[in-house]
């Protein structure tokens, strides 16, 4: 690594006097950022200007994406650095460097290169170096964008020529599809022909037809006279038959009092045996009546009054247990509601790690889902937290509250599920119970977790 001092001594050399009459090409530019970006890994914080420094611990694409502008900013502002960032390139470039520096670049060096080492090395006659480099590095880009254009035209070329072909294909397949398809209409044609002198043929076996079925109708008329007679002889037959039917059921009937005395007889036998089984089996009568089933307040007993005095109170951490003992319950905590109102004094950090202790010790005693949401808006930086288990631990996206956060939860959860959200805020309460969600204040949760 350079010597600071030298890096001093070198910014007050006269090439300082020297300077561009033109902005740095694009690609000069990038390179020239890269190579500062590249040099941060071997500088001490202290040797870098103030307004990197926030780019330190970026990784270098990162680097070089966000704090391009500054890093631009800084090389051509403070010498310092540049002489830095020159000793950082001496050391990885050292042929490609002593060049530059003396004047006479390799004339089979990338100009991009040798534009971003004049301007970062700064020799006598940079300028003029990095503006020949810049005007090589854009006839290099124009010949390249040429050759490209000659790419394209050529493979257009021969993508009309390939058209052309298809379209002379398609035409001669198109004219032998006419041909076949005129051959076709007059297979068609001849079809039809046949077809009409089918018509006349049918239209003629049809007359014939017709003439068939007037004999047919006539002989079915004569059959129909006939089998009215035989209808007529069968009606006579039924009435007899129903007379003898009659005859036969009045048989019946003397035959069922006789069963119906032998089934009585049979069920008496049934009965007595049944007594015999219960003397038997000692067996004690029925005690129960329906009567007792009915749910009501007996004289003495509970009344609705006093079922209501036993209930639960609005705060008790009872209820938060009996909510949680849900299967497949869900918590979703405002955090800094909660810890606000339980210990504000508190700094922020602390807060959230007294509160994420007692939500892990809840979520092991009580095995529900647990996610606790902070506002994270107002943050300058991503904040470290390891979530301990068992537990979520959500911030919100800059623009976005923590209340907007926790009605998105609800929103995403089925409908019917168990999903409890602890916030004091009126609002957030509101909206939660309109989206099926019970909301619980944040004393409730504190002193549910003051018992563990």
């Amino acid at each position: 690594m350079a010597d600071p001092t030298d890096d001093e001594g070198a910014a007050r050399r006269p090439e300082a006097a020297e300077s561009l009459d033109r902005p740095l090409p694009e690609r000069v530019r990038h390179r020239v950022i890269v190579l500062a970006g590249d040099a941060f890994g071997s500088l001490t914080m202290a040797e870098l200007p103030p307004s990197l420094r926030q780019y330190a611990r970026f990784q270098p694409a990162r680097r070089v994406k966000f704090g391009g502008s500054a890093i631009a900013a800084a090389l051509e502002s403070d010498a310092i650095f540049r002489q830095r960032v020159g000793g950082r390139l001496r050391e990885a470039e050292p042929e490609l460097a002593e060049a530059v520096e003396n004047g006479a670049p390799p004339p089979a060096a990338d100009p991009v290169e040798v534009a971003a080492a004049a301007f970062v090395l700064r020799p006598p006659g940079w300028a003029k170096l990095v503006a020949a480099a810049g005007e090589e590095a854009q006839r290099a880009q124009e010949e390249r964008a040429g050759q490209e254009r000659e790419r394209e035209l050529a493979r257009l070329r021969r993508e009309l020529a390939e058209l052309t072909a298809a379209a002379r294909t398609d035409g001669d397949r198109l004219r032998a599809e006419l041909e076949a398809a005129r051959k076709e209409t007059d297979a068609v044609h001849r079809k039809l022909r046949s077809a009409l002198s089918d018509v006349r043929r049918g239209e003629a076996a049809l007359r014939k037809a017709r003439a068939e079925l007037d004999e047919v109708r006539a002989e079915a008329a004569a059959a129909r006279a006939q089998a009215d007679g035989e209808a007529r002889r069968l009606r006579a037959r039924l009435a007899e038959a129903e007379a003898a039917l009659e005859t036969s059921r009045k048989s019946v009937r003397e035959g069922r009092g006789i069963e119906d005395m032998r089934l009585r007889l049979l069920l008496d036998t049934v009965l007595d045996a049944a007594q015999g089984l219960r003397r038997e089996l000692a067996l004690p009568p029925a005690t129960l009546r329906p009567a007792q089933t009915v749910d009501a307040v007996e004289p003495g007993g509970l009344t609705p009054q006093d079922v209501a005095q036993r209930a639960l109170a609005a705060d008790d951490p009872a209820l938060l247990d009996q909510l949680l003992a849900l299967p497949q319950a869900h918590l979703v905590v405002d955090g800094y509601n909660v810890t606000k109102t339980g210990y504000p004094t508190m700094p922020l950090e602390k807060q959230r790690l007294r509160l994420l202790r007692g939500l892990a010790v809840l979520a092991a005693q009580t095995g529900a889902e647990m996610t606790c949401v902070f506002d994270g808006a107002e943050l300058a930086a991503p904040v470290l937290v390891t979530p301990p288990r068992g537990v979520r631990v959500l911030f919100s996206r800059p623009g976005q509250t923590a209340d907007e956060l926790i009605r998105q939860l609800v929103r995403a959860e089925p409908v019917g599920r168990p999903l409890v959200v602890v916030s004091s805020d009126r609002e957030v309460a509101d909206g939660v119970a309109r989206s099926g969600a019970r909301p619980v204040a944040s004393a409730m949760l504190l002193k549910r977790l003051a018992r563990t």
